[in-house]
């Protein structure tokens, strides 16, 4: 993996990656000649000037932003629904699963970060410059799929919001054209300067902490049990439902895309990438920053946890049907009159507030799946956006590629929620958690690869323990997805579906098998760098030629 001037072929011999020993870190990320290489920060934050101080307040507030709406990936809908489903099937016992995916999450995400800022590029343009074409394309691939899942998510979510406000006047497909319209008035915010885009990120996680804050407040959980789930790696007569549940957490909170989008966004500061003492302080205050920003985004989920754990933890149909009928709630039907456990989602966690609590628990709750929705479909657009320029080295109109980023994820939730109705999507979410989990490799893999490697990081490539760290918390993270994936697709009971599986999984096994074969190279495992070892053969058969020529007298 050597450093080299955009737009030369990556050296390549026999599929695999070759290393050099040039300092990546010289490299200028790659230009157009039409216009400025940018997706959507046509401005860069500039860092004030602090040479007195080892922390100063005025510089953090200067690396703020990126870290935060990396965060809201980890507020989505998709998190909110696993969240309620948590309290709900096993009241505050998943707590502890919540804090250690979140705090995994940050270690990838410091990952990320530090790509982008000692590179200058990010990491779908790592990926275009250093993997043969094949594997590249297929890794686009892979990677539009999990931002499509997610998108799906984030509108539908944005819809149900839209409806639950407008008490159902609102259909689902109508929910996702107002999402559509407006997310693209939305994304061209910064061209009235990119810190108030930033700040408007911030408002939106401000209404998700005041929405989720207030039922929390209202509904009273109980402090003691909330950090006893929290703190104590236990869960008390759980069975499968519980189980899965914690692994639903686990792939709700870590998303392949949100990899690439933050390696993204940490490019919108002025950083000399050529001086190290600047990079180094980078790579500090983005660390800092994140930290801050995913403690808050675990507050907010903390709070719909609890508020699901205490109110609706082992409820049944029957009684929240009773509920509701008291209540004078439209909604009573959703409930059957028998003693099965509810079963929740982000409708009927809205509709069961509402019962409970009142019509402006349900409202405020509306509000913020709103917020949650709409700033990560936002951000989803980007990572879309950062994605296909990175992989295919798009350089069209910004309208252009607002345009095609954006249809190619809502074409199929359209869809969805013209033929859909918006009581029957727990079944589609669940596939759709599904889809992303087994993304996670096409992510995890390439970043560890490419922030290991001295050729492309240069100092600031990972040490021996983060090298190992960094890869048994991936085998760990990827492991228990694919076990939700199992699960998932052995409770469909269909033989046809069994087979079609079961070759797809060849296919998706022998890939990330290629991508681990290469990072493992890139940690230092050279015997299965078959170019060297086939080098090594070729200078040994030279050197026994050589000792085996007769010696002549001068």
């Amino acid at each position: 993996l050597g450093h080299r001037d955009y737009g030369e072929e990556p050296s390549q011999e026999n599929g695999v990656i070759q290393s050099t020993q040039g300092l990546y870190s010289s490299t200028s990320p790659p230009v157009s000649d039409d216009e400025p290489f940018s997706t959507y920060f046509e401005e860069k934050v500039p860092i004030p000037e602090d040479v007195t101080q080892m922390f100063s307040f005025r510089k953090l507030w200067a690396f703020t932003g990126p870290g935060f709406l990396m965060s809201i990936a980890y507020l989505d809908p998709g998190n909110i629904e696993s969240d309620l489903q948590s309290g709900a099937k096993a009241g505050f016992k998943l707590l502890w699963v919540l804090l250690g995916a979140t705090i995994i999450g940050l270690l990838l995400q410091r990952l990320a970060a530090r790509l982008g800022v000692v590179t200058g590029m990010h990491l779908a343009e790592v990926c275009n410059r250093q993997y043969p074409t094949v594997p590249r394309i297929i890794l686009w691939l892979m990677v539009e799929l999990a931002i499509i899942g997610s998108d799906m998510q984030e509108v539908i979510g944005c819809a149900i919001a839209f409806n639950l406000l407008s008490m159902g006047r609102i259909p689902l497909w109508g929910g996702v054209l107002i999402t559509i319209i407006d997310t693209f008035v939305f994304l061209f915010l910064d061209k009235y300067g990119l810190r108030k885009l930033e700040a408007f990120f911030g408002f939106l996680i401000t209404i998700m902490a005041v929405s989720f804050g207030y039922e929390y407040v209202m509904v009273r959980p109980d402090q003691g049990e909330l950090l006893k789930g929290m703190f104590l790696p236990y869960c008390e007569n759980c069975g499968s439902a519980q189980m899965e549940q914690a692994v639903g957490i686990v792939g709700a909170v870590i998303m392949p895309h949100n990899i690439y989008l933050h390696s993204a966004l940490v490019k919108s500061r002025q950083i000399d990438r050529g001086n190290k003492k600047e990079v180094k302080e980078a790579n500090k205050y983005y660390f800092i920053e994140s930290t801050i920003a995913l403690f808050i985004s675990f507050l907010i989920n903390v709070f719909v946890v609890a508020v699901f754990a205490e109110a609706f933890y082992d409820k049944t149909n029957i009684e929240v049907n009773a509920k509701c009928n008291e209540s004078g709630s439209p909604h009573t039907d959703l409930f059957p009159l028998d003693n099965s456990t509810l079963q929740v989602d982000i409708y009927k966690g809205g509709v069961v507030l509402g019962c409970f609590f009142g019509p402006a628990a349900l409202y405020i709750w509306a509000i913020g799946i709103l917020a949650a929705g709409q700033s990560s479909t936002m951000t989803g657009t980007y990572s879309g956006q950062f994605v296909m320029e990175g992989f295919l080295n798009l350089r069209w109109s910004r309208f252009a590629r607002v345009l095609l980023t954006r249809s190619i994820a809502i074409f199929p939730t359209l869809l969805v929620a013209i033929f859909q109705d918006v009581q029957h999507l727990t079944g589609m979410n669940d596939f759709l958690n599904v889809l992303q989990s087994m993304q996670l490799p096409f992510a995890l893999i390439p970043i560890l690869t490419f922030t290991s490697l001295t050729s492309i990081m240069d100092d600031f490539a990972n040490g021996l323990m983060w090298k190992i760290g960094g890869g048994v918390v991936i085998l760990v993270v990827c492991a228990i997805n694919m076990y939700f994936v199992v699960v998932y697709v052995t409770s469909l009971n269909s033989v046809a579906l069994y087979v079609l599986v079961a070759l797809l999984c060849i296919a998706y096994l022998s890939f990330v098998c290629y991508l681990t074969w290469q990072c493992l190279i890139a940690l230092g495992v050279s015997c299965l760098d078959v170019s060297c070892l086939g080098s090594r053969v070729s200078n040994n058969r030279h050197a026994v030629f050589i000792e085996e020529q007769p010696a002549y007298d001068t």
